[in-house]
């Protein structure tokens, strides 16, 4: 038959098919398998357009995804607290070592004289916060009131003659024996949060804070012995402090705004009144922006700060190279502390305690923000306030922006009764964390990630389950 003909009955495309099925059926396997790979691989031709998520755009847009994702997570928050406060800690005591080590050899100590006071200060902190990340929330409230009666009792000791120390010029510190000394103010702190977080709490149950009254007192008044009582210690700073968490407390309650902007303006008129009355907090207002210490060296630290900073640049001059910390710049390794941050890791260094700190910060916002429980959110609040401000008035007296006030830097600065009460804070906010319905859910699946799990009588591994016989044979 001639090759072209075409059998009676059959079309040309019927012939096609044929020929293609037996050129199918004689290819070689190897060699048809790299033809299809070889068209996997052939880019498409213009005009058509690439399949949904291969793109650069949508890349970004399913990393957003992913990340709002990881940040909805009920844990959040818990992992944000306590990763912040762990890092903020750690890096404190390595600054407070390379801070406080010139000064300790001036006086004649070791160079870890103040790094092993603060260790031993962070050691017992951790210690309390782990035990208050464990208390239920009605064990906290229980305390608010033994604690604040203890603290007004120190407090009150403070100014006994005899009893209480001055450093400084201020009057807040009792001896305890060699070197330890012990703040009762900075522990005033955490009392008013706690009983005033109570307070309002149960009124708020008894639906009374929508009466002035019930929303003033005895708030206020008790806020007012409390700062009353710093005062006559001289510690501004700390009175600063105590004003912001009352502040805080009454903005939670939901505070008219006429009834606190009056309550603000109060308290503006007295502070007015006592930094006019002092030629030493005159002096320290005016050294607010200075660039050179002026007369008789009275802005001689805030300019050194600013020197410290300055010569950090980006990354700094290396952990323990600072030239301010060898006398020039007082209280190195306490208030200052973050301009030495600055001057030895830069400004790579200071931009990374600002994150963590505001991690720190917006994680207790967002414990206070969505629980249920009305003392929960008073004392997240009153706690990120507390933390939040006195970070932010420390990091302003040393950028030159407000004036200086002698307050640590939180978690931070050297000092065990600063850390003592702010780290017990920290794990009022981790409980907290913990309570929340999403995340208690989320705590409760976690299994023991061991081989061996026992459940009754029986044993799960990788093996079948066997029941033990009280021999132990099988």
């Amino acid at each position: 038959m001639p090759a072209k003909q075409v059998l009676p009955g059959r079309r040309p495309s019927a012939v096609k098919a044929v020929k293609s099925v037996k050129s199918v059926k004689n290819a070689n396997p190897a060699k048809s398998a790299r033809t299809v790979k070889a068209q996997g691989r052939r880019r498409p031709t213009a005009g058509v357009r690439r399949p949904a998520g291969r793109g650069p755009l949508e890349r970004i847009r399913r990393t957003q995804r992913q990340l709002r994702k990881a940040w909805d997570r009920p844990l959040t928050a818990y992992y944000l607290i306590f990763g912040s406060s762990l890092l903020i800690t750690v890096l404190g005591l390595v600054m407070v070592y390379s801070a406080s080590m010139i000064k300790a050899l001036q006086l004649g100590l070791g160079d870890a004289y103040f790094f092993k006071k603060q260790f031993l200060a962070a050691l017992i902190g951790t210690g309390l916060l782990l035990v208050a990340s464990r208390m239920p929330v009605k064990l906290h409230r229980a305390l608010s009131y033994p604690v604040l009666a203890g603290t007004l009792f120190l407090m009150v000791l403070v100014q006994v003659p005899g009893i209480g120390v001055a450093i400084n010029g201020n009057q807040n510190w009792i001896s305890l024996g060699g070197p330890f000394m012990l703040q009762p103010s900075e522990f005033g702190k955490l009392a008013l949060i706690l009983w005033g977080a109570d307070l309002l709490a149960r009124k708020g149950d008894k639906e009374l804070l929508s009466q002035w009254k019930h929303l003033l007192v005895p708030l206020v008044p008790v806020a007012f012995l409390l700062l009353g009582l710093i005062m006559l210690g001289g510690d501004m700073g700390t009175a600063m402090i105590l004003g912001a968490i009352l502040f805080g407390l009454l903005w939670l309650a939901g505070a008219p705004t006429r009834m606190f902007v009056a309550v603000l303006a109060f308290a503006g008129v007295i502070v007015a009144l006592l930094i006019k009355t002092s030629p030493h907090r005159m002096d320290r207002l005016a050294c607010i922006g200075a660039t050179d210490p002026g007369r008789n060296d009275l802005c001689w630290q805030a300019v050194h700060g600013i020197y410290a900073l300055a010569s950090g640049g980006w990354f700094g001059s290396g952990l323990g190279a600072s030239v301010e910390k060898w006398g020039q710049l007082p209280e190195a390794h306490t208030d200052f502390i973050f301009a030495i941050t600055g001057e030895e890791l830069g400004l790579a260094g200071t931009l990374s305690v600002l994150a963590l700190f505001a991690a720190l910060g917006y994680a207790g916002i967002r414990v206070a923000g969505r629980t249920e429980e009305s003392f929960v959110r008073y004392a997240a609040g009153g706690v990120t306030t507390w933390i939040t401000a006195q970070a932010v008035i420390n990091i302003g007296a040393v950028l030159g922006l407000l004036p200086i006030a002698g307050v640590p830097l939180p978690l931070f600065s050297y000092g065990g009764s600063a850390l003592l009460p702010t780290m017990f804070a920290v794990g009022l906010l981790i409980a907290f964390a913990r309570e929340e319905p999403a995340a208690r859910a989320a705590l409760a699946m976690r299994q023991p990630k061991t081989g061996w799990k026992r459940t009754g009588q029986r044993w799960k591994s990788m093996r079948r389950s066997v029941k033990r016989r009280p021999s132990g044979e099988r």
